[in-house]
């Protein structure tokens, strides 16, 4: 468990100096700190230690050629029986029945037959079933069958027992109750089986039967594609920089990053792409790693049992990319048949002119609860957006999503300053011993400039410039990072320049590393 410096930014050693604004336009605040290196420990990151949720926001793309918007943003139901309303209570008890039912009967065990083949006349069905079976010829066969049967139907006494119902013959004939599991949870055994069956209620607007098809047609898919073997497989880890896991969201979601942008490498995206065995390869190992995913969720009532999927369009593939399509596509259908509900939200970050087009081609695939759950961003909007949903503190901090500093991880607090329209925020680190200083710095949007300098107690010694003044755009890169060999006493200055009408977050963080030559 995680104590409480994993969930709040580290207070200051010392206060405050907000010094007087000078007769310029732009006044200076200054926070400083001192470099105190922190306690060796291991700490896990909590999700229950999360701060709040924030109200959800729908960000807007400023561009001429605009994605569809949602005006409504999508909330996650509770599993709570509690919580439940009567018909979706009595919709989950009919659908256990169902699902009790089929697994004493031994439904699950084995595919279902193909349908008849339509037949061939067109004349028009008998209305009534009775007046069928009175044409039908007598089969003397089958009457010599039941006679034999009729015959040998006696006890040991020679008296004849009574014929058995169909009801008999059905659970006689049918295979052994075998326990099905989906997702590492067996069915019916525990309350967690009631959140798997929410989900399939949710996915078909609590119609029964349809959630029990779509149960069912599950269970078979999941076998026929060998889903407890792929498990286990091992296909690779070219494909680990374009899916990972990094980070939770404001309300305690794993954060799942999609980033296309590295199948701009020709050789990873024939090697992915090119045929439909490369094609059905990648499918597997996304399915894998989404298995996976899965079976580390909380799937009690009131666990968190669903991901926030994070889609980076930056550089990526435009819509000539036709092997792409066919995969997304195939991708999209099989999520959306036999994994209901388990993305609290999606979002595109980054997003292109073009991706109208293509996001009108995966459109009819979608149903309009999931389309409720996306979430856009143009890319001045996607460092903004991408905050609001991402605490820094739990994920947002990374240099890259990919190859995140290995002086930091998720666990590392984060100091949070608002630096006001129209002034420049310096952060002073006072360093007692030599020592190296890494530190990473984000100013949410950017537009604004970041320099950075080591000031020398020593009057006879020189300012150092570790970082020239230099303008970021929102553009640039979300997060920089620097790091400082000191063998003299001083100061880290880190200085943020705002020259817009806007207030602008700012958040940084620093190690203090042992020196050596």
């Amino acid at each position: 468990m995680a104590d409480e410096t994993d969930a709040a930014p580290p207070q200051p050693l010392l206060a405050v100096a907000s010094a007087a604004p000078l007769e310029v336009a732009v006044s200076e605040e200054v926070l400083t700190v001192v470099a105190v290196p922190p306690p060796v420990t291991e700490k896990e990151v909590s999700p229950q230690q999360l701060p709040p949720p924030l109200e959800e926001v729908v960000a807007v793309v400023e561009s001429e050629k605009k994605v569809p918007q949602n005006l409504v943003s999508f909330k996650e139901e509770s599993n709570r029986l509690v919580d439940l309303s009567d018909s979706e209570r009595k919709a989950l008890e009919e659908l256990k029945q169902s699902v009790e039912e089929a697994l004493r009967n031994g439904v699950f065990n084995s595919q279902p037959q193909p349908p008849p083949p339509p037949p061939q006349s067109a004349e028009k069905p008998p209305e009534k079933i009775e007046e069928a079976s009175e044409k039908t010829e007598p089969n003397p066969v089958a009457e010599s069958e039941i006679s034999t049967q009729e015959e040998t139907a006696k006890d040991e006494n020679g008296k004849p027992t009574p014929n058995p119902t169909i009801e008999s013959i059905l659970k006689h004939e049918s295979p052994a109750k075998e326990e099905v599991s989906i997702w590492g949870i067996p069915l019916l055994k525990d309350e967690r089986s009631d959140v798997i069956l929410l989900k399939f209620l949710r996915a078909r607007e609590f119609k029964v039967k349809e959630a029990f098809a779509m149960l069912k047609n599950t269970i078979f898919w999941r076998k026929e594609f060998g889903i407890d073997a792929l498990v286990d497989a091992d296909l690779g880890e070219h494909l680990d920089k374009v899916v990972f896991m990094h980070g939770f969201d404001r309300g305690g979601h794993p954060v799942c990053f999609n980033v296309y942008g590295e199948f701009q490498n020709k050789e990873l995206y024939q090697k992915t792409f090119s045929d439909e065995e490369k094609r059905m390869k990648f499918l597997r190992w996304r399915i894998q790693f989404l298995e996976r995913s899965i079976r580390k969720l909380d799937f009690t009532p009131g666990g968190v049992n669903t991901i926030v999927q994070v889609n980076d369009l930056k550089n990526s593939p435009g819509p000539g990319k036709w092997e792409l399509r066919q995969a997304t596509k195939q991708a999209v259908q099989i999520l959306q048949d036999n994994y209901p509900e388990f993305v609290a939200k999606q979002v595109f970050i980054n997003v292109p002119w073009w991706y109208l087009a293509f996001y009108m081609v995966i459109n009819p695939f979608l149903t309009q609860r999931t389309k409720s759950k996306f979430v856009f961003a143009s890319p001045a909007k996607s460092p903004e957006t991408l905050f609001k949903l991402v605490p820094i503190q739990y994920g947002g901090l990374s240099v890259d999503y990919c190859d995140c500093n290995p002086d930091f991880c998720i666990s590392d607090p984060v100091t949070e300053i608002t630096v006001k329209p129209a002034t420049k925020q310096t952060v002073e680190i006072l360093v007692l011993e030599q020592c190296v200083i890494v530190w990473e710095v984000r100013v949410v949007g950017w537009e604004v400039s970041y320099g950075a300098e080591f000031i020398p107690d020593a009057k006879d010694e020189y300012t150092v410039i570790i970082q020239k003044a230099t303008k970021m755009g929102p553009t640039d890169d979300p997060v920089v990072s620097n790091s400082f060999k000191i063998k003299d006493l001083g100061k880290i200055v880190i200085a943020i320049d705002n020259p817009t009408s806007k207030k602008k977050k700012l958040l940084y963080r620093f190690k203090v590393k042992p020196y050596s030559n």
